[in-house]
C-alpha cells in the first residue's frame, strides 16, 4: 500500500518547526512513502524548501501561485500524491517513527476509508495550570472525551488524519471557505469533508489511538487571552460549519452537554475531594471558554455572509 504524506507551510517564520515536521515523515518506518511538500505562495519558502529536501527521491515539492489558504494547499498536495493513501500532518507536527505503519494497519484490517490518530500536545514552556484537558481542541489537540480506540468518529484533527486518496478527491477535497489563509481562520475544516465522505460512503473516520503526532505548541498558546480570543473565534466558526454542513450541528450540542453534566460534575467532585488552586482555575477557565464559543456562535450569526474564493457571496445567515 503506497503512502503519501501532505504537508504544507507559508511562512519562514514556522521553517524550523515545518522542518521537524518533514524530516519526522522521512523517518518513518514504514515503505514504500512519498512525503508532498506544498508552499502557499513563498518563493522564498520554496526555494529553501528546494535546497533542502528537493533532491530527495520520494520528496514532490510544489509552490502555489499565490497564497490560497491550508485547504487549497492540502487538497492540491493530494492531487499531486501518487499513493493510495494520503496522510495530513500540520506543519507544526512530529511524526512518531510508526505513525504511517498504525495508520496502514488499520486500512489493511479493515474497510476504513479514513483513519485519524491521536494528536497529543508538546508543550514547549510547560503546560499552564489553569488549562483543561476538556479544551484540548483549542489548540488542535485531542481533547478530554474525544473517543475510544477504533471508534468511528466524524472526524478527527487535520495534524493526524489520512483518507484513500480517491475517495478524498472524489468528494472534492477541502472547502477552500474554511482553513487558514492568510490571517483568517475559519476553525475546523476537516468536518465538511468528512461529512461529505460519509454521504458517499456511509463510513466515518476510524479512531486509532497508536498513531500518534505530537504536535508543537508555542508559549503563546497558554496565553490565556490568546485562548479566550481562540474560544470566540472557534464559535464563530462553528456557526460558518452549520451553514456549510447542517449535519455537524448535532455534535456541538453533544459536546456541551457532556461538558457540562459529565466532566464539570466529576471536576467538582474531585476539588472536593482534593482542593487546588489548579482544579479551580481550570473549572472557572471551562466557562470563559465556554462563553466566549457561545459569544462566537452569536456573532456569527449577526454575520450574513461569507466570501467564496471566486469573490461571488455565500449566505450564512
Amino acid at each position: 500500500m503506497n503512502v503519501s504524506v501532505v504537508v504544507c507551510t507559508y511562512t519562514m517564520d514556522r521553517y524550523d518547526v515545518f522542518t521537524e515536521a518533514v524530516e519526522s515523515a522521512l523517518a518513518q518506518t514504514y515503505e514504500p512513502i512519498e512525503v508532498v511538500l506544498v508552499i502557499d505562495g513563498n518563493p522564498e519558502v520554496y526555494e529553501r524548501v528546494v535546497e533542502d529536501f528537493g533532491d530527495l527521491e520520494n520528496v514532490v515539492v510544489h509552490n502555489n501561485d499565490e497564497n490560497r489558504g491550508i485547504s487549497y494547499s492540502r487538497t492540491k498536495g493530494a492531487e499531486l500524491a501518487s499513493g493510495e493513501i494520503v496522510a495530513m500532518i500540520d506543519d507544526d507536527g512530529v511524526a512518531e517513527p510508526d505513525w504511517i505503519d498504525r495508520l496502514v494497519e488499520t486500512y489493511e484490517r479493515t474497510d476504513a476509508v479514513a483513519v485519524g490518530g491521536h494528536v497529543k500536545p508538546n508543550w514547549v514552556g510547560g503546560k499552564p495550570d489553569f488549562f483543561p484537558e476538556e479544551f484540548y481542541w483549542l489548540v488542535g489537540c485531542d481533547e478530554r472525551g474525544m473517543g475510544e480506540h477504533m471508534e468511528e468518529l466524524r472526524n478527527t484533527y487535520g495534524s493526524n488524519i489520512s483518507y484513500r486518496r480517491d475517495v478524498f478527491l472524489s468528494v472534492g477535497g477541502y472547502d477552500e471557505n474554511t482553513g487558514r489563509k492568510g490571517d483568517r481562520h475559519i476553525q475546523a475544516h476537516e468536518a465538511p469533508v468528512c461529512v461529505r465522505i460519509r454521504d458517499l460512503t456511509g463510513k466515518g473516520v476510524l479512531y486509532n489511538t497508536a498513531a500518534v503526532v505530537n504536535h508543537t505548541l508555542f508559549e503563546y498558546r497558554g496565553n490565556f487571552r490568546w485562548l479566550v480570543e481562540r474560544s470566540f473565534w472557534q464559535g464563530y466558526s462553528k456557526r460558518i460549519m452549520d451553514q456549510i454542513s447542517p449535519e455537524t450541528s448535532g455534535d456541538k450540542n453533544e459536546y456541551l452537554f457532556d461538558l457540562l453534566f459529565t466532566y464539570v460534575p466529576l471536576r467538582l467532585k474531585e476539588l472536593l475531594r482534593e482542593p487546588s488552586i489548579s482544579k479551580v482555575k481550570q473549572l472557572v477557565a471551562i466557562f470563559v471558554f465556554t462563553a466566549a464559543v457561545g459569544f462566537g456562535y452569536l456573532y456569527g450569526m449577526t454575520k450574513r455572509e461569507l466570501s467564496n474564493e471566486d469573490g461571488s457571496e455565500m449566505s450564512i445567515a
